[in-house]
């Protein structure tokens, strides 16, 4: 579509500002061009207004509607997999390894030595932190049931999910 008739709608339409209808007023006047887009234009929509529609029939909306719902019926649903919780999932795991390993290399001794002594000899901690103190907040046991009770969580949870997915796919 060309300016012209963009323009031209516009006015027939009665969606222009009030200086570009007196532009197009002006023009339609004195330019020829513009003078036969513009009846061109007008007859086009007097022919519109004057058809008639007709409705489809009730047996024609109904073979449509059944036919789009058909082909939805046939499209297998997307279980919707949320990656946030999959990210806080891996991420505990991740953070839970790397605490488990710490907790190795401090608590277990390398022949004579024990390593939260090597580790303390080399590695400068910031002043007040002690390894040793550390040790007596991460107890071997806590950890472990810590871990399980989470685990313990988790299986409920999901367990729980993918019952009432299962019950909800029967009642469909």
């Amino acid at each position: 579509m060309n300016t012209i008739e963009e323009r031209l709608w516009n006015y027939i339409d009665g969606s222009c500002s009030e200086d570009e209808r007196k532009a197009i007023d002006i023009l339609i006047e004195k330019d020829a061009a513009w003078r036969a887009k513009f009846e061109e234009l007008m007859n086009f929509d007097q022919q519109l207004v004057k058809m008639e529609m007709d409705e489809p029939s009730m047996g024609f909306t109904f073979k449509v509607m059944e036919g789009i719902r058909a082909e939805h019926a046939l499209q297998p649903l997307k279980a919707g997999i949320n990656k946030n919780i999959i990210k806080f999932i891996g991420g505990f795991f991740i953070v839970t390894i790397v605490l488990m390993v710490i907790y190795l290399f401090v608590t277990v001794p390398v022949g004579h030595v024990n390593l939260s002594k090597e580790l303390t000899d080399k590695v400068k901690l910031p002043q007040g932190i002690d390894l040793s103190v550390l040790k007596n907040y991460i107890n071997g046991s806590v950890v472990l049931k810590v871990f399980f009770v989470f685990d313990t969580i988790l299986a409920l949870f999901l367990t729980d999910a993918y019952l009432r997915r299962k019950r909800l796919s029967k009642q469909v």
